[in-house]
Formats: structure tokens, sequence, C-alpha cells
């Protein structure tokens, strides 16, 4: 499950890194081949150029004009037009008038430029249409097609035509930028000449100025006419009102109906205050009245009532009868009943009495006499405030009708007046027109051409062609067929991946260094080497097979380094033999810096030497290494003799581990007689290089006779893609342990 899990995420790792793009490849790729892309460019460049140099020089003149915002009128004309030149709306229909028909085409009959060479000759080159022998030939022999002709055109048709094919013409070349957040306007017009280019620019604003003034002539001739025509309906409308209002007046027989009315209002405000008053002083009156009336008449029980009894005269006797009172009391104490200052007492204190009855029916009969007036005052108001009433709403109803009558009057008169106002206006400014644009700079003669830009052309070819060859240099790669990854061992090679070593820098000429193993500061490649063994090892858990063969489709693969430094990652292990095999172009000698004249696998064979003799120990690497020996002219008899055989046979008996080193299988047959001697076999490739046809044709030369091939070694392998697009890792730095020594 765990193995599972661990083969998941490596399958994720690779399809991860396949979609990363690796620029320093593609930069590798651009500077092999940047000489060819360089010239493709350089001459691009050239054929540009003689284009570019055989064509006219078109020049662009501009002269600028600024539309006023608000216009300098003696009075306010804008009125009268409907016109708002403070909006945008305004500005940019200005631009529009610039750029239309209309001024097109009075510039073209103010220049007659019907009658100008340029415009002739662009006229008969759109005229002389290269296609119209050629529909013709086709309408001849496909008889089905309409073969009927358009009607010709008469002179003035024709004529028209031509016209509106300059118009035509004249607008492609002319060019309306407005500047923004300005009112300032560029106005720009290309031409083979440059005299008239210039013209022609000044000519749009002198016109669009021209035009304006014409069409505001005619606005105010027309606003006069219909300011006239509208006065007369005015002054009949006014006159009519008028009239109205005067019938009011005589018929109602009023002279100043503001006055009455204002004299109505007030009458009727004092006679219902009024009334509020009488109306006040009867509610009391009437509360006191009904209060007499519930006592029947006795003297005692009405001098009980508040309303008596708060009565000043009332109050008065009441003191006096309390005098009165108090001194018969203080006499009967002194004096009896009989004595002439009891009488007197007695007498002064009845007369009090009899004051105070009279008093009060004085009193009862002035309220009943006072209720009875307020009662009568009461009615006389209201009556006399509903006529007052009726009074008011008949004046306020005259007074509505008067106002109607009135703002008749009034609204037609002002009409009238603002009319009348008008055209007085209209007709003092209908002599003086103002425009609403100046131009602000003219247009001078253009020196430079506008077009083409040949500096601007030839560099953005350079440029574009050099970029057209790098992506060439690109595709090229792309549908490069070396093998680039792990997936391509296995996909298009159908062989299992060994190992990989690493690309070490070096002499483009000259071979790796033979200690490069051992060197410390090249840890990846010996790492990648050990990892190489590792994977060897445990295809062979038995150890039983020792002799491993290692060869290549073609020569410069690196299968000699390759074979050296498995070789050296085998003697740390166990006892180790190197045999060069090649014996058509051997290469062991020379690396381990061994003489020409040293005894080998030929002399070996021959039997001319002994094995001791042949023997040379590599005392830094503790391994011993067979070089080929004597250069033989039939090598392949050699390797197919008994003697070969018995030599491998007698070498696997002694040693541990026997690398053999062959010639590559794609030049010579050497490798597949080797083969038959050996126990595994591994094919090396140069990474990114050997063709793919050609390494799947080498392998097939082995399983033609039926050898099997163990594993694919990747050689020369860039270091720096080991993460990237070959999916490289896992070989020997997939869990970091490449970054430093161990």
């Amino acid at each position: 499950m765990l193995s599972e899990k661990n083969d998941f995420r490596s399958a994720s790792h690779e399809n991860a890194d396949e979609d990363i793009i690796d620029l320093s490849h593609y930069f590798r790729v651009i500077n092999q081949k940047k000489w060819r892309i360089l010239s493709l460019a350089l001459v691009v460049t050239f054929l540009v150029a003689l284009i570019v140099l055989s064509l006219t020089p078109v020049y662009k003149a501009t002269s600028s004009l600024l539309i006023e915002s608000e216009e300098t009128n003696i009075v306010s004309i804008e009125q009268v037009y409907g016109l708002d030149a403070s909006k945008k709306e305004y500005f940019e229909t200005q631009y529009e008038i610039l750029k239309s028909r209309y001024i097109a085409e009075k510039v073209v009959n103010k220049m007659d430029l019907g009658t100008h060479p340029i415009f002739l000759e662009k006229l008969d080159e759109i005229n002389a249409s290269p296609f119209d022998d050629l529909k013709s030939s086709i309408k001849s022999v496909l008889t089905f097609l309409p073969q009927k002709e358009p009607e010709p055109l008469n002179e003035d048709e024709q004529r028209q035509l031509q016209k509106e094919q300059i118009v035509s013409l004249f607008l492609e070349e002319l060019t309306i930028s407005p500047i923004p957040n300005t009112q300032v306007v560029k106005i720009s017009f290309t031409s083979e000449s440059p005299r008239l280019a210039a013209e022609v620019a000044n000519a749009v604003a002198e016109v669009y100025i021209e035009s304006y003034l014409e069409a505001k002539f005619d606005m105010t001739s027309k606003a006069t006419s219909w300011l006239n025509d509208s006065l007369e309906g005015l002054r009949t409308k006014l006159e009519v009102s008028e009239k109205k209002l005067a019938e009011f007046y005589q018929r109602e027989q009023l002279v100043d109906l503001d006055g009455v009315v204002g004299l109505a209002s007030e009458e009727l405000q004092g006679l219902s205050e009024q009334l509020l008053q009488a109306e006040n002083r009867l509610k009391q009156s009437e509360i006191i009245f009904e209060q007499v009336q519930n006592f029947n008449g006795d003297p005692a029980e009405l001098a009980s009532m508040p309303a008596v009894q708060n009565h000043p005269s009332i109050q008065n006797v009441k003191e006096a009868e309390l005098i009165a009172q108090s001194n018969v009391s203080e006499l009967s104490k002194v004096y009896g009943p009989k004595h002439l200052k009891m009488i007197s007492a007695q007498a002064e204190l009845t007369s009090v009495k009899q004051s105070l009855n009279n008093q009060v029916a004085s009193l009862i009969s002035g309220i009943t006499s006072e209720y009875r007036q307020a009662q009568s005052q009461v009615n006389r108001l209201r009556i006399a405030v509903s006529a007052a009433k009726e009074e008011f709403r008949k004046l306020t109803t005259l007074e509505s009708k008067r106002k109607v009558l009135q703002r008749e009057v009034d609204t037609n008169q002002q009409l009238y007046d603002s009319f009348f106002t008008r055209l007085q206006e209209t007709s003092e400014v209908e002599g003086f027109e103002s425009a609403n644009a100046r131009v602000l700079d003219s247009a001078v003669l253009p020196i430079e051409p506008f077009k083409p830009k040949k500096g601007l052309i030839l560099i953005a070819t350079l440029v574009l062609s050099t970029g057209f060859g790098v992506l060439i240099a690109l595709v090229l790669d792309f549908l490069n067929g070396g093998i680039r990854s792990v997936d391509d061992v296995e996909r298009k090679l159908g062989q299992r991946m060994m190992g990989l070593i690493p690309w070490q820098p070096h002499k483009k000429k000259n071979d790796l260094p033979l200690r490069e193993f051992f060197d410390k500061s090249n840890h990846v490649f010996s790492e990648a080497v050990r990892t190489l063994r590792t994977s060897i090892q445990l295809l062979d858990l038995s150890g039983s097979k020792n002799v491993i063969m290692v060869t290549s489709s073609v020569p410069k693969e690196g299968k000699t380094t390759v074979s050296i430094n498995l070789a050296f990652a085998m003697g740390q292990i166990g006892n180790t033999l190197i045999i060069d095999t090649d014996l058509r172009k051997p290469a062991l000698a020379k690396r381990f810096g061994l003489p020409g004249f040293q005894p080998g696998l030929v002399n070996l064979i021959a039997g001319t030497h002994s094995l001791d003799e042949c023997l040379c120990n590599d005392v830094s690497s503790n391994i011993d290494v067979i070089t080929a020996g004597t250069a033989t002219p039939n090598p392949q008899e050699l390797l197919t003799s008994e003697s070969f055989k018995k030599v491998i046979s007698e070498l696997k008996q002694q040693y541990d581990y026997v690398i053999v080193d062959t010639a590559p299988v794609q030049a010579v047959s050497d490798a597949i007689i080797v083969s038959e001697n050996v126990d595994m076999l591994f094919h090396v490739v140069k990474a990114d290089s050997t063709n793919e046809k050609i390494v799947s044709s080498g392998l097939d030369r082995f399983l033609r006779v039926g050898k099997r091939i163990d594993g694919v070694i990747l050689n020369q392998v860039d270091i720096k893609k080991a993460g990237n697009s070959y999916a490289y890792t896992g070989y020997y730095d997939q869990y970091g342990y490449g970054d430093a020594p161990t």
C-alpha cells in the first residue's frame, strides 16, 4: 500500500514537472541557432528595406481649430436658435460636422480637387480594376451566370459618381482629432504633395467657419420671419383679452374692486368680532336669568344667589345690615326691648332689611332686562354678519373673474413684449454675425514625410524576423526526435530506465576527466553513478550475473565514460575489472594513460600474452583494466572465437564484476557478438541528442538475435533540467541528497 502511494506521488510529481516551461532549455536552443536566426533577420530586413525605399512618401499637415464654448454676440440669440454651447454634446456635434461629407464636398468644390492630378490618378486606379477582365472571362466560360451588363450612366450621373468618389477619397485622407479636456481640435490631411496637404488642412478650417456663418445667417432670417408671424397672433390675443376685461368692468360697474373687497373683508371681520362678544354676554346673562327663575321670588333666597351677592350695591347693603344687627345685639345686652335706643336700633335694622329687599328686587328686574337686550343684540348681529358674508362672497367671485381676465391680459402682454424684444434683437444682429471657432494654428508645409516610417519599419522588421527565427528554432527543437525524459525511455523505446549520468562541464573536444567520479565537488555526478550501481545490483539479487556490457547506438554518446565510472563505483564494493572490446577504435588505454603497445584483449585471445601481462591495475580506484591490445585486421573473428568465450568465462570466476565496453551497435556488429558472452546488457543514450529511431534501431538489433536489453542509461543529462521538463529526478536527487556531499 505504501509503495502504491509512493508511485502515485512520483507520477504526480512527473506530470507537474512536464507542465513547467524550461526557459533555460529554450535559451540554449536559441544560443545554438543564433547565427542562423541573425542571418534570417538580416536577409528579411534587407528585402523589406528595398520595398520601403520604393514606396512613395506621404506627407501630413495639421491645423488647429479652437471652438468657442460661448459666442461673442451682442444679444442672446442662442435663445432664438435653441443652442446650448456649454454642453459636451455641442462640441461632439461640431467634431462630426468637421468630418461630414457636407464640409468635404465644399472643400473639394472650393479647391477644385476633381481636376487635381493626385485625385485623378487615384480615380483611375479605382476604376481600372484588374478583376474586371477576370470577371468577364469567367462569365463567358460559365454561361449559366447572369450575363446582363449594368446600364450605362449618363453624363450627369457619371459626374455625380466621380464627385462622390473624390469626396470619399478626400475623407479617407482627412483626420479630425479633438484634444481631450480642451476645446481645440486638430485637422490633419495626408497627401503625396506636401503643399496640397497644408492647403487642404487650412481649407477645411476655413470652410467650417464659413459654413457656420452661412447657417447662422439662414437661422437668423428664419427666426425673424417666424417671430413676425408669431407677433401678429400674439397681438390679436392681447387685444381680445383686454377687450374682455374692459367689458367685465363695465358690466359689473366696478371701479376699484380691490378696495371694495378690502372694505367688505374688514366689515365682515368687525361684525364677526362684535357677534362673538355679544354671544359671550348673552351666555353669561342667560345663566343668571335661569338662576333667578328657579327661586320663585323669595327675597331671602334671591339674596343668597351668588350673582346677587356679588353685586356691589347688594354688598353695601349687606354690610349695613351686619352693622345694624351688631348694634342691636350689643344694645340688647344693656337695654330692654322698649328702651328708646333699642327701638331706634330695631327700626334701623328693619329699614336696612327693607332696603336690601328693594335692592334685590331692582337687581332681578335689571337682570331680566339685560338678558332680553343681549338676545336682541345677538339676533341683530347675526343678521348683519350673514348679509356681510353674502356680500363678501359676491365680491370674491367678481374678484376671481377679474383676476382670470387680468392674468390672461398679463400673460399675453408678456409674450407679446418678449417676442417683440427678440424680434428687435434679431433684426439688430442680422447684419452682424460672429463665428463659433477660430484658427489657432495654420498648417505649414511639412518637410518630413508622415509615412512610411522607414526607420521604424526596418526596426520592426528586424525584431519580428528575429522573433520568427526564434520561433522556427523552437519549433524545430520541439520536433526533435531525441530522448528527453524517463517517459520517453519507457514510452518510445519500451525499455526500463536504469539510471542517468549528469552532464559535467568540460571542454567540448576533450573527454571528461578520468577521476571525475572521485572529485568531491562533483557529488551529484558521483551519486548518479552510485544510483546506477544500485539499480544494477537490484536486478541481480543472487549476484550470479556479474559480466555487465555497456554499449550505445552511435559514437560520442559517452558509453566509455559510463563504463569507466560504473567500474569505479563497482570497485568500491567488490573486485572489478573493465575490458575494452572495441577493437576498432579502442579508448580505454588512452583514457587511463597507458601506452599503445600495452598488451590487452587481442593478445589474450591470441595467446601471445598471459592474463597477468595484460592486466593493468589502477591504484587510485583499485580496479583492473584490460585494454584492446594490439591492433588487429579481423576483430569479429577474434570476438566470435572460443578463446574469447574462454577468457570471459575465466574472468567471470576471478572477479566480482566485469564491465565490458563495446563498439557502437549501429556502426558495427561487434557489440552483438560480444553480447552473447555477457550476463547483463545496458544501452547508453545521449540525452536530447540521439534520434529516437536510431536508438530503437540499435535496440532492435539485439532483440532480433534474442538478446534481452536489461535497461537504458541516459547520459550527459543537463543537471539544471533535472527537476523540470525532463522529469529526471528520482534517480539521484529525489530526496534532496544531491545538494551536499555525504
